[in-house]
């Protein structure tokens, strides 16, 4: 397995916004840190249950169920942006817009144990994906939404995206179920 992975990405491999996400994982061999965290993620919403899968800690804010959704959609989407990017693929990719993904999924309508395994298929396809990459292929650039991206970073990006939502189930969402 390639090492490229478990060096944190240079800011220049991805546009700014994203360093928020990145900054804030730590050092060390991301793709056992993508393992861990899936079966984490997984026992913490599974704790939460689908008593408390359609909370929401304020009004017009995304419930628990949807917060899933956008974490699996996105993922999805960022796998699909490296596939591209590392096949050598240099069209540019269209953003999107997560308010209207979620708007018209249903999330709500979906068990949350469905939603958890969708939350687990989609991070292991992501991990034998991101095996699977060679480290050219890794250092590949493309561009999504208008910035640049080196395909090494969207594994840190996922990631780094996964964990920004679990802060905010923890921090937001959990106090108003459990309390």
């Amino acid at each position: 397995m390639s090492k490229t992975l478990d060096v944190r990405p240079a800011p220049a491999e991805y546009p700014p916004f994203y360093a928020r996400y990145i900054d804030a994982l730590p050092d060390g061999p991301i793709l056992d840190f993508l393992g861990a965290q899936a079966a984490a993620t997984a026992a913490l919403l599974e704790g939460i249950g689908e008593a408390g899968a359609g909370y929401r800690y304020a009004p017009g804010k995304w419930s628990v169920k949807e917060v899933v959704g956008h974490v699996v959609d996105v993922e999805r989407i960022f796998c699909m942006r490296a596939l591209r990017f590392a096949r050598g693929d240099a069209t540019a990719l269209p953003g999107f817009e997560q308010n209207a993904y979620v708007a018209v999924a249903g999330f709500d309508r979906q068990p949350l144990t469905g939603l958890i395994d969708a939350l687990r298929v989609t991070r292991e396809a992501a991990l034998c994906f991101f095996r699977s990459l060679d480290d050219e292929a890794l250092m590949r650039r493309g561009v999504a939404a208008g910035g640049e991206f080196c395909v090494r970073a969207f594994a840190w990006i996922i990631a780094g995206h996964q964990a920004h939502h679990v802060r905010l189930l923890e921090e937001r969402y959990l106090p108003g179920i459990t309390g």
